[in-house]
C-alpha cells in the first residue's frame, strides 16, 4: 500500500512539471473572499504543494514502518495485531489523502492555467469549494476506517476517557466514526448548495468541532459507564 501511496504522490508532483512547461511564467496564486485574483506569481510555485503531498507520503510512511517494526518486536500476539491494525488503516489514510491533495493540484493547474491565458480577473474554478468537496469525502473516508485501529496514539479518538480499555475504545471510535462522516456528508452539501466559500469552509470547521465535542462528551460517557460497570462486578 505504500507504493501506491508514493506512486500517486509523485504523480501529483509529475504531472505539475508538465503542465508547468505549458503554462505562461506568470500565473494567478491568490484570491480575496469574492474570488477575485489579487496576487499574480511564478508558475513555479505551483511546485509547492506537490512537495508538501510528498512530505505528508513520508510521514505516513515513517508511522507505517513504526507499527510494522512495533508488530514484529512484540510477543504480546494481542499487542501484535493492533500495530498491524494500525498500520494498515494509515496506509490507507495515506493513499486517500494523496488521491483528494492529488485532485486537488488537478483543479488548482487547471484554474492556474485558465486564468493565465485568459487574463482573467476571478478564479475559473472555486479551489475552495472544490476543497471541502474533497475534504468531506475524506471524513467519510477516515470514519469508515477509525472503527478498525486499535488502542494507540497516532489514529483515532485519543483522549484518556477513549483509552481506557478496548471496550471504551471501540465505542468512542466507532460513536466518532458516526459522527465525522455525517460531518463529511454535510460538509458536502453545504459545499454544493452555498456560493461563498468562505462561508463553506466556516460552516465546515463547525462541523468538525461539533462533531469532535459531541464524540467527546461521548467517550466520557462510555468510561463513566465502564467504570460503574466494573465496580459492579467486583
Amino acid at each position: 500500500m505504500k507504493k501506491v501511496m508514493w506512486i500517486i504522490s509523485f504523480i501529483a508532483l509529475a504531472g505539475t512539471a508538465i503542465v508547468l512547461q505549458f503554462m505562461p511564467d506568470s500565473v494567478p496564486m491568490h484570491y480575496d473572499l469574492e474570488g477575485n485574483i489579487d496576487r499574480w506569481g511564478s508558475k513555479y510555485e505551483n511546485l509547492i504543494f506537490p512537495v508538501i503531498i510528498l512530505a505528508v507520503s513520508l510521514l505516513c510512511t515513517l508511522l507505517i514502518n513504526y507499527y510494522k517494526k512495533k508488530a514484529g518486536k512484540t510477543a504480546d500476539e494481542k499487542e501484535s495485531a493492533g500495530a498491524r491494525s494500525n498500520a494498515k488503516v494509515i496506509s490507507i489514510v495515506g493513499i486517500a489523502m494523496a488521491v483528494m491533495y492529488t485532485v486537488m493540484q488537478g483543479f488548482i493547474l487547471y484554474g492556474s492555467y485558465t486564468e493565465a491565458v485568459s487574463r482573467a480577473e476571478r478564479q475559473a474554478v472555486d479551489i475552495g469549494k472544490v476543497s471541502a468537496i474533497l475534504m468531506g469525502i475524506l471524513f467519510i473516508v477516515l470514519g469508515n476506517f477509525m472503527t478498525k485501529t486499535r488502542i494507540n496514539s497516532t489514529v483515532g479518538v485519543r483522549i484518556s476517557w477513549s483509552m481506557y480499555n478496548d471496550n471504551t475504545w471501540r465505542k468512542s471510535n466507532r460513536f466518532g466514526a458516526f459522527a465525522i462522516m455525517v460531518a463529511g456528508v454535510l460538509t458536502i452539501i453545504t459545499a454544493v448548495l452555498l456560493k461563498n466559500s468562505f462561508a463553506v469552509a466556516m460552516i465546515g470547521l463547525g462541523y468538525i468541532l461539533l462533531a469532535s465535542v459531541i464524540t467527546v462528551i461521548y467517550a466520557r460517557k462510555a468510561y463513566k459507564d465502564e467504570i460503574e460497570s466494573e465496580r459492579g462486578n467486583s
